[in-house]
């Protein structure tokens, strides 16, 4: 199982690194612009989950391997950025997909340091929407968090699906999987037919 979520950290880490170096090109970032853009998006939800669980130092910090993602995500999106971009929602599916894979991972890894549900939860939570809303932010728009999208909650609804498996209810691979198809199926198809929560303001107001 430890081979099993490192891919999905893995996995995850590339498809938030995308979904950040996809947004920079958008925006016409510079280089070095592109390249924290992209490294906020890919590792700082992680970062922040590391520090609450006393994981020090973070490991996409200090690990070799998220760095590689990042300039490969950075490339990648370079020399294919035409093809990317025509894609008119690529930041939204790449940024999709690696919700639901840092949402099981965030969950399982919070749970093997503290093993308490409520924090699991609300870190496995912060792990897929961290980077998200640190590339909302630094490119000025309102992170999707705040908004009526399902986005949170998704990740929320990833997290709990992990944790029948961490805490042994079901066996941990197929918790892992269902996590991840779970919760990305779920922000994709709110996305797809505008599905959101309501709002408690009053029409007119």
């Amino acid at each position: 199982m430890l081979n099993v979520f490192h891919i999905v950290d893995l996995v995850g880490t590339l498809a938030f690194a995308l979904s950040g170096a996809t947004a920079g090109v958008r925006e016409d970032y510079d280089i070095f612009g592109v390249f924290v853009l992209t490294a906020a998006t890919a590792v700082g939800g992680g970062v922040i989950r590391d520090i609450c669980i006393a994981s020090l130092p973070p490991a996409g910090l200090v690990s070799s391997a998220y760095l590689l993602i990042i300039i490969a995500a950075m490339i990648c999106v370079a020399f294919f950025q035409r093809l990317i971009l025509s894609f008119e929602k690529a930041t939204l599916f790449f940024d999709a997909l690696g919700l639901g894979f840092f949402a099981a991972y965030g969950a399982n890894k919070t749970w093997e340091h503290t093993q308490n549900i409520e924090l699991s939860l609300l870190l496995g939570c912060i792990s897929a929407v961290g980077g998200g809303s640190l590339r909302d932010l630094l490119t000025g728009k309102p992170p999707a968090i705040f908004s009526q999208d399902i986005y949170a909650s998704a990740a929320l609804v990833g997290a709990a699906i992990q944790l029948t498996g961490s805490a042994g209810i079901i066996p941990q691979f197929w918790s892992a999987w269902c996590a991840i198809i779970g919760c990305t199926l779920l922000r994709l198809i709110s996305l797809r037919y505008k599905i959101g929560l309501p709002s408690i303001k009053h029409n007119g107001l």
